[in-house]
């Protein structure tokens, strides 16, 4: 994989990743809040958090709920990528949830509100777009966003090879695939009941 995210994206983007980067191998050293050990690993994820952003038509997304952030993948990345865009990033786990305010006050992001709790623990608000990464299955996080769900919503959810086995309650959706990432994105309309 090309690991030069200028080719990918715009110098400010860029610049801005190599600050998180430094702040996210600095940080975990002494907190582990993820499994990512060198620069190639936090460009990798980088990478992986903005590839589908290509393929979707995201020009009337204003909010953004990522859930369970993590070390900010892929909402925090979202948040660089899109700063138009208002992030609402929920991350249950405090170091977790300390790394992602520290990440915002040395990027300087605008555009991010940090809650550190469950996503079904905080007052619902209607949703553009909703995120998230390795948290659970697709009708789970479904379920679990309902009351953030509207007809125009978008959820993108990044998923493994086995993405299939959770589809067969779930319509209007799409796949795109890269390698062995499934990025599968449901759109909803006014039937959708969870």
């Amino acid at each position: 994989m090309d690991r030069d995210l200028s080719k990918f994206t715009g110098d400010k983007f860029f610049s801005k990743c190599e600050i998180f980067a430094d702040i996210l191998l600095e940080y975990n050293k002494i907190h582990n809040v993820s499994g990512i050990k060198t620069r190639d690993d936090v460009i990798e994820n980088i990478l992986d958090s903005i590839y589908p952003v290509r393929f979707l038509d995201l020009k009337d997304i204003k909010n953004a709920v990522d859930i369970g952030t993590g070390a900010g993948f892929p909402g925090l990345i979202l948040a660089l990528y899109l700063p138009e865009v208002s992030f609402t990033l929920f991350e249950p786990i405090l170091k977790k949830s300390a790394f992602l305010h520290l990440a915002k006050s040395k990027l300087g992001l605008k555009n991010v509100t940090i809650k550190s709790q469950r996503v079904e623990k905080s007052e619902p608000f209607e949703a553009d777009l909703i995120t998230s990464r390795a948290v659970s299955d697709a009708k789970f996080l479904m379920t679990l966003t309902k009351e953030y769900i509207t007809p125009k919503t978008l959820m993108l959810l990044y998923k493994g090879s086995e993405v299939e086995k959770e589809l067969s309650e779930i319509e209007n959706y799409d796949i795109i695939q890269k390698g062995k990432r499934r990025y599968l994105v449901v759109r909803f309309d006014s039937k959708f009941k969870p």
